[in-house]
């Protein structure tokens, strides 16, 4: 796989032992979607996919009316929502990525609670009778506690380097793709925290954890 090159039609090929190997434009790696691109928009589709399939595996529970809506809650944070989420601290998502998910999440919640579009509940009640944290607060515990955990390896771990990384050269015209430190530094100045407190585990632990709610509503 070429970075950053829409077309590979050009490129010379590679061989490894006399035999040629073969270009692709994504391919899947410890179960995430890499593209050549760099885009996420391939991995998000994977992971929406995923967590999908895994929700019709549990349908006999989450279209069971006769089951309480708060262990469906238990079974979509323990069973779906891992697979929905997996891989998400390494993401340098935008809004649209955020909100891809979202939407997915909320359909797989009303699905399981009963309820469509046009009974006009707010998603704030769907998910307070399910005990289902916003996605999106869960991916932002997850991103910054991995930053925590690179932060405080040594300064010569590989992380870390990533992290100082300068690439040499200039980037074409037009706005630059988001990247995860941008990313981690939007996290931080929401949840008020700095470098200084990545070494205190109590403190960084009690601002960036995103704790489901009891249930407080019933639909």
């Amino acid at each position: 796989m070429s970075f950053n090159q829409t077309d590979i039609t050009d490129n010379s090929p590679i061989y490894i032992d006399g035999q040629p190997v073969t270009m692709c434009n994504e391919y899947k790696y410890l179960g995430s979607m890499v593209q050549n691109t760099g885009n996420l928009e391939c991995n998000i589709q994977h992971r929406v996919a995923a967590a999908w399939l895994k929700w019709r595996e549990v349908t006999v529970v989450t279209c069971d009316k006769r089951m309480p809506v708060k262990l469906k809650g238990l079974v979509y944070k323990t069973m779906i929502r891992p697979a929905l989420m997996y891989g998400s601290e390494t993401w340098a998502v935008t809004q649209k990525n955020v909100n891809t998910i979202q939407v997915a999440e909320m359909k797989m919640l009303r699905w399981m609670c009963g309820v469509t579009r046009l009974d006009k509940i707010r998603n704030e009640y769907v998910r307070g009778s399910m005990g289902v944290r916003d996605i999106a607060d869960k991916m932002q515990e997850s991103r910054l506690r991995w930053y925590g955990h690179v932060k405080r390896k040594p300064p010569d771990y590989a992380g870390n380097l990533a992290l100082q990384l300068s690439i040499p050269g200039r980037r074409s015209r037009g706005r630059p793709k988001t990247r995860w430190k941008d990313v981690v530094l939007k996290d931080m100045k929401m949840c008020q925290l700095s470098d200084d407190d990545v070494k205190d585990r109590a403190k960084w632990r009690a601002k960036t954890r995103k704790a489901d709610p009891t249930t407080m509503w019933d639909i």
